[in-house]
């Protein structure tokens, strides 16, 4: 099973500027969450991660 994380991120993405804003079943959800909350601007992105569903591994 396939889910997606939710980050907020600085412009360069670094990996030490994240803040996780949920957990979704779909790609199209996050997408549509980090909309309405209005995520992305001129000093931050969005980034959306898959993962799979009970696999051990660093993200």
């Amino acid at each position: 099973m396939k889910l997606f994380i939710l980050y907020q991120t600085d412009n360069w993405k670094s990996k030490a500027s994240r803040i996780c804003f949920g957990v979704f079943d779909t790609r199209a959800k996050a997408n549509e969450s980090a909309k309405w909350q209005e995520l992305s601007n001129c000093n931050s992105k969005v980034v959306v991660l898959e993962i799979t569903l009970n696999i051990f591994e660093e993200i």
